[in-house]
Order: C-alpha cells, then sequence, then structure tokens
C-alpha cells in the first residue's frame, strides 16, 4: 500500500475489519464484497446479533457510563449484562444459556422520524403493508433482512479494545485487538484497513448547568437522560421537565405529556423543527439556566422559576467517543463535539487506511452510509484514488470555517445531506470499471437522489407531524398522501406557478 504524497496514489487493502454490525457495518460489508477484491472481510460485532442499537433493550436501564452532569466524552469498552436466552450461539452456563447485552438508547414506543421510502437502502424496499413511519422492531426486522447475505462475515460477542497501527509509517496497517465475551479471551490480528461503523449514540452528554451536581446529589435519580428512558407511564402524574428539541426531545416530551401533570415543561435553545403549532399540555421554555436546592426548583433563561420537579430528562444528545483508538495520533477526539482530522467526514486523514461510515448528523443515515461505503469500497479495492494529504487537510480547514470546529463540523442540515450522499454517489461511480464486476464493471450501484427524494426530505418534518397528529390513526396510514402530502400535485402546483410567471 502506498502512502498518501504529493500526488494521487491508490491505497490497496487486501483485509479489512468493520467494528459494528449495525446497518453502517452491514452495507459496508456488502459493498467490500461486491468488489471481489479483498482477501478477508471481517465484521466485529460486540452483542450477539445483528442491528446494532436498534436492538431494544428494555429491561436495561442503568450503566456506569452515566453522571450528573456528564460532560466526559472519553468513554470506555464497558463490560456487557449477561441475560439469560434461547439464542443457540450464545453460551451456556450452569445449564443456562447466556448472552451479552449493551444498553440502547432505542425505547418502547419509538417510531422513525423518516418515512420509510426517505430512509432505506437501495436495493431492499420496505414492506408495503407496514406504516408510514415504522416502529422500531419493524426496523431492525428490516436491517436483519438486509444483512442475511453477510452473516458468514460476522464475528458475534467480539469486542473491540483497542485499534492502532502496526508501524510508524502511514498505511501500513493496523493492530486490532478484541475480546471474545462469552470466552473472556483476547485476540490481536492485524488488517491492511478498519472501518468503524460502531454509532454514535454509547456516551450521553449533560451539560454543566449551575447547581445541577448538588440539586442531583440532593434528590437522586430525578434527572436523567433520553438514552435511559423506556416508556411514559413511569411519569404518570409528575411534574416534567424535558430538555431538548430535537427528534428524541419532541417525541418524547410528547409522549410523557399525555400521562404527566400539565403542562409538561419543555426547555430548548430554539424552535423543534418537528413543532406544529401549541399543544395545550406543554409549556415551552427556554434553557435552564440554574437548579435551586432548597424548593426543589429549575430556574429559566427568562427567570421564569419552576418549584417541586419531579423528573427531569435531558435530551441533549452524545458525544463522538473512539475508546477503542486512544492510542492513534494525532487524536481523534477531544471534546467530543467531532471526530477530528476527518476528510469527507469519512476518511482519517493522516492515515486513510482508517475511516467512519455515518459521522454526519442531520441526515438520512441508512442512503448517507450506503453512498459512502460505495466510495470505501472501491478506495480500498484501488479502483479510487484518494487525492493528495494536503488536498484532504484543506477540506477540513474549509469546513472548519464555515461550520466551526465544534458540535456543528459533522452537521448536513437539508439539502446539504442529500447534496453529499450524491456527491459522494457520483464520486464512486467515476471509479475505473473492472472486469467481473456487476453492472458491466462498474460494480454495486449506489444511491442517488433525485428530485422526490429532496422534495421529500425536505417536507419530511411537516409529514412526521401530520402522521402523529392522528393520534392512534396513524398506525393504519400507509402513504403520504394519506397525510396530505402528494409528490404530483406537488409538481403540477409548481408548473402552474411557473406558467404564471412567464
Amino acid at each position: 500500500m502506498g502512502s498518501i504524497a504529493a500526488e494521487q496514489i491508490p491505497i490497496r487493502a487486501r483485509t479489512i475489519a468493520i467494528v459494528g454490525a449495525g446497518p453502517s457495518g452491514l452495507v459496508a460489508a456488502k459493498y467490500l464484497r461486491a468488489e471481489n477484491a479483498f482477501h478477508k472481510i471481517v465484521i466485529l460485532e460486540q452483542r450477539s446479533s445483528q442491528g446494532g442499537i436498534w436492538n431494544y433493550t428494555g429491561n436495561l436501564r442503568d450503566e456506569d457510563l452515566f453522571t450528573v452532569p456528564q460532560t466526559n466524552p472519553r468513554g470506555w469498552n464497558q463490560d456487557p449484562t449477561w441475560h439469560e436466552t434461547c439464542n443457540p450461539r450464545t453460551e451456556v452456563k450452569s445449564g443456562v444459556q447466556k448472552e451479552p447485552s449493551f444498553l440502547s438508547p432505542i425505547y418502547d414506543r419509538l417510531e422513525t422520524n423518516i418515512p420509510r421510502g426517505l430512509m432505506g437502502f437501495k436495493d431492499l424496499y420496505w414492506p408495503q403493508d407496514i406504516q408510514l413511519f415504522p416502529k422500531h422492531e419493524t426496523v431492525l426486522q428490516y436491517i436483519r433482512e438486509y444483512g442475511n447475505d453477510v452473516q458468514d462475515l460476522v464475528r458475534y460477542n467480539t469486542q473491540v479494545l483497542n485499534v492502532e497501527p502496526v508501524e510508524e509509517q502511514a498505511n501500513t496497517g493496523w493492530k486490532v485487538q478484541t475480546r471474545d465475551l462469552r470466552l473472556n479471551s483476547q485476540q490481536e490480528e492485524e488488517y491492511d484497513a478498519v472501518i468503524v461503523a460502531n454509532g454514535h449514540f454509547i456516551v450521553p452528554y449533560l451539560p454543566d448547568i449551575p447547581g445541577i451536581k448538588e440539586w442531583n446529589t440532593r434528590y437522586p435519580g430525578i434527572i436523567s437522560h433520553a438514552k435511559y428512558y423506556r416508556n411514559p407511564e413511569e411519569f404518570k402524574d409528575k411534574k416534567v421537565v424535558v430538555v431538548g428539541n430535537s427528534a428524541s426531545g419532541s417525541d418524547i416530551s410528547t409522549q410523557i405529556a399525555q400521562y404527566s401533570s400539565n403542562p409538561l415543561l419543555w426547555s430548548s435553545k430554539s424552535v423543534s423543527m418537528f413543532k406544529v403549532g401549541t399543544s395545550p399540555v406543554k409549556q415551552e421554555l427556554p434553557p435552564i439556566s440554574k437548579f435551586h436546592i432548597s424548593t426543589r426548583s429549575v430556574e429559566f433563561e427568562d427567570g421564569t422559576i419552576e418549584r417541586d420537579i419531579d423528573a427531569i430528562v435531558f435530551a441533549t444528545g452524545y458525544f463522538y467517543s473512539l475508546p477503542f483508538l486512544e492510542n492513534v495520533e494525532p487524536r481523534m477526539i477531544e471534546d467530543g463535539s467531532h471526530v477530528q482530522h476527518t476528510y469527507q467526514h469519512l476518511f482519517y486523514t493522516p492515515r486513510p487506511t482508517l475511516s467512519f461510515l455515518a459521522l454526519p448528523q442531520r441526515v438520512i443515515p441508512f442512503p448517507l452510509a450506503e453512498a459512502q461505503a460505495a466510495v470505501l469500497a472501491r478506495v480500498y479495492s484501488g479502483r479510487l484514488s484518494l487525492p493528495a494529504l494536503s488536498t484532504m487537510e484543506h477540506w477540513e480547514r474549509i469546513t472548519i470555517e464555515e461550520m466551526g470546529d465544534g458540535r456543528n463540523f459533522h452537521l448536513l442540515p437539508f439539502p446539504k445531506d442529500g447534496n453529499y450522499i450524491n456527491e459522494m454517489s457520483h464520486w464512486a461511480l467515476s471509479a475505473e470499471p473492472r472486469e467481473g464486476l456487476e453492472n458491466d464493471g462498474k460494480g454495486k450501484m449506489p444511491p442517488v437522489w433525485g428530485a422526490w427524494e429532496f422534495w421529500c426530505r425536505e417536507q419530511f418534518p411537516k409529514i412526521r407531524a401530520a402522521f402523529g397528529a392522528l393520534g392512534e390513526k396513524r398506525f393504519g396510514v400507509r402513504t403520504l398522501e394519506e397525510v396530505g402530502f402528494d409528490y404530483e400535485e406537488h409538481l403540477r402546483s409548481r408548473e402552474e406557478e411557473e406558467k404564471k410567471l412567464i
């Protein structure tokens, strides 16, 4: 393998390790296998089944990653929680089958905030008889169906402990240390390239607000994070504050408000993109400015003070955390706001044989990861070259100038996310054809967004709000038209408007 020098030089990997068998890891394996160019592709997954965080862990609520406040992005390689199972793959101890489990942020009544036609993989359609915004268990079934043909590549119950370069020179390969969770044994192997696809919903972020630590000590168990939320009945008749207005904050606050004492207090920095109109059971407030211990109160930035608070759920997001990459220099994680030294949110610039899938946020993750995987597969098989190191570093500098060197770095709000998907896919499609590959040598075809996808992506917060407003009736909704969004009607209206301007 050559290093990235002044000119474009292809990388040629023959052995690749993928960290994680969630949606991103599975799609990476599919695109790598389609290149017919690798001697060894291995997916390393610490859970006992594919699907990543879409594996619902309803009974798991506590973990040692969470403190109040929670401002440390580092994280660590966690030990699993063992529970009984009928899974034939798992270890038998004292006559009882056990399997390792890791806490997932999926909650009981979670439905996607993206309509199914927009969020799927290119070569697997969603069943048409499921609701427009699928339930989490339906998403897991979809992912498992998608990953069926790469199950032979997965090593389950295998936790990645450490990844570091074999030698100091760029692109000399990677030492990957793993732990077999069933046998509690460790192993070290070398790979030419490593693709990190373990997601970024692991280490929760909970801000350090004046008085919060002392308040939590005095009133333990009241403050929690959305990662540990499971169902709204637990908040029946309680005075509740939900902090954060992203998709989870909006959904969780709506669920809890049906059971809590009214109004639920919804605290956020800005207007939620998922909000339509006002709610009689929710009171919107600015961010919390301080905690008052004597009266179990919180004070908001507008001076409002609410006493006798029974529960506070912080839907304030997660840090980027890569504990198994702590020994790689230059460091990728500092404050946890983003992954440093990445080119196109994809390649680790100093050593691009290390790469990351689905780092961007405010995106449609499945097709985005698929477009990225198409690029990775072609680069690592030698059909695409990366630009010079200086060019990749320049891309990071101008991205920082535009978005900042913090939480906005990986942010791709519409239409940036759609444009990024197409840029990645077009980059992948520019690869030289190779004899023996599908599609006349072009290889596996990545997703390319057209007018419908951009229209649906722009409208989906309104579509989701209209869907949610139907209450129990939403379970029978199958199409966009049923909630008042007709693409053909949109085209006709646009044509009429254009005619008026002529």
